[in-house]
């Protein structure tokens, strides 16, 4: 069994990019991988996963309810409940939830570890409606 600090977590980038050498899509490894597979499912609905429409956190359903603190902690738990059932390579640290008033958006922070690198990783998402 290989040692933990030297496990590589690779997955290819979300732009789909070819490297214009190799000619192979470009990658993202170990930190960015994982930073990017939790900011999918972060942003991922229901449904909208062909054949695993249990994957996702439904996040945007909130953007039309009242910013409450149940409001704040629901979005917080749904998240935590996301990225823990559904991507084994982060620990959750903190999540947190902040009301853009004035952006009529929703700001998120997600605090996480990456089980090979001892140090944190912020992630910032602006969750928007869409019109």
């Amino acid at each position: 069994m290989p040692d933990p600090s030297q496990v590589i977590y690779s997955d290819f980038d979300n732009l789909f990019i070819t490297n214009p050498i190799t000619k192979q899509l470009n990658r993202k490894t170990n930190r960015d991988a994982v930073k990017q597979s939790v900011k999918n499912l972060v942003l991922t609905d229901f449904y909208e996963r062909p054949f695993q429409s249990g994957i996702g956190c439904n996040i945007r359903g909130y953007l039309f309810e009242p910013f409450t603190s149940h409001l704040q902690e629901q979005i917080k738990q749904t998240i935590l409940g996301t990225i823990e059932n559904y991507e084994p390579r982060a620990k959750v640290i903190d999540v947190l939830v902040e009301d853009r008033l004035d952006l009529n958006s929703i700001s998120l922070t997600i605090a996480f570890e990456v089980l090979n690198d001892p140090d944190a990783v912020l992630l910032d998402v602006l969750l928007e409606r869409v019109r």
